[in-house]
């Protein structure tokens, strides 16, 4: 596996987090961020880091700190509750700095968008993406054809700007047109209890779409939490939270026991599976998760323990088997 990565949020926001002024990574301190990118270059023995979130100048900032600590750089917005135009524009903003950071030297992939079906007003009924995500299946069949049309446009966009790999973080049903891009990527990485029986058929079939094309293949997103059962959770692993209307966590709607083998576990299996059947890159889904400090980071997939004052953490166990695996020379 050539690209071994990690997901790292610069703060992401739905409408009624925004409205609240919060984000899922606050505080953001430019300095911590700069310091976690050598942590996850020197200590994860990571050789790449996706750079997520809602808001275009934090994106710049861990940017600008992960091509500093010599990462290879996933230029990932994901924002949420805006308008395709709006999001346009965004990844306009975004090319015009991967590519200063290219120039520079940097090895820089721009992501143009994510889940964006779900997350953007206008693919879907919904006004909001909780709406959205309540209305499900509604409007899934006509979700392809309007995507086609914004990421071609968003395409177009990009390579006006930038010169390097382009690429986009998909779901399923979105049905992408992977001939616009230089690498096939889904965000659908999860594997749960659900999925476990066709797992590796799926994920050898994804590899098989992109060397049909002659695309590398990445796994930009997999993960679990951090209690008993998550594994089998998968994706929905952080459905145990209880959050209020400003989007932070207010309790656990069940008891469940810590677990932080059962993620490691997880960790290992998974990562084992994709490289197996040949993917190309994968990111563990994520670093840390703000949102969830202390007694909440049972739910949170993060490889580190998110600490009270948030500006503080911990390595998890998961962390331990992500460097391990990291840290082995390919062969």
């Amino acid at each position: 596996m050539d690209t071994r990565g990690v997901n790292y949020d610069t703060g992401f926001a739905d409408s009624y987090g925004r409205a609240a002024g919060h984000t899922t990574h606050e505080p953001f301190d430019p300095e911590v961020v700069a310091a976690e990118m050598r942590v996850i270059r020197d200590e994860l023995h990571c050789t790449a880091v996706r750079i997520s979130g809602h808001y275009p100048e934090r994106l710049k900032i861990a940017a600008s700190a992960a091509a500093r600590a010599g990462l290879e750089v996933w230029l990932s917005p994901f924002t949420c509750d805006i308008t395709a135009e709006e999001l346009l524009g965004v990844i306009a903003d975004l090319a015009g700095h991967a590519e200063t950071l290219r120039l520079s030297g940097a090895e820089v992939v721009m992501v143009t968008g994510s889940e964006v079906s779900m997350m953007t007003d206008g693919f879907l009924p919904g006004e909001t993406f909780r709406e959205r995500l309540s209305l499900l299946p509604a409007g899934m069949a006509e979700v392809p054809a309007k995507m086609r049309a914004f990421l071609a446009e968003a395409v177009a966009l990009v390579r006006e700007r930038f010169g390097g790999r382009v690429t986009y973080s998909s779901l399923p049903f979105e049905q992408v047109d992977w001939t616009l891009f230089d690498i096939v990527a889904t965000d659908a990485g999860y594997r749960s209890a659900a999925t476990a029986a066709t797992y590796r058929e799926t994920v050898r079939a994804l590899v098989e779409q992109g060397r049909a094309l002659g695309k590398p293949v990445s796994v930009n997103e997999f993960g679990c939490v951090t209690y008993r059962g998550a594994a089998d959770a998968g994706e929905r692993g952080d459905a145990i939270v209880k959050w209020g209307d400003d989007g932070r966590a207010v309790g656990l709607s069940q008891e469940v026991v810590r677990d932080e083998e059962e993620q490691a576990r997880y960790l290992r299996e998974v990562l084992t599976i994709l490289d197996e059947e040949g993917v190309d890159g994968a990111f563990w889904y994520t670093f840390a998760r703000w949102d969830l400090p202390e007694e909440f980071d049972v739910a949170s997939p993060g490889v580190v323990k998110v600490l009270g004052d948030r500006l503080r953490w911990e390595p998890k166990a998961a962390f331990t088997a992500l460097a391990e695996i990291y840290g082995r020379t390919p062969a």
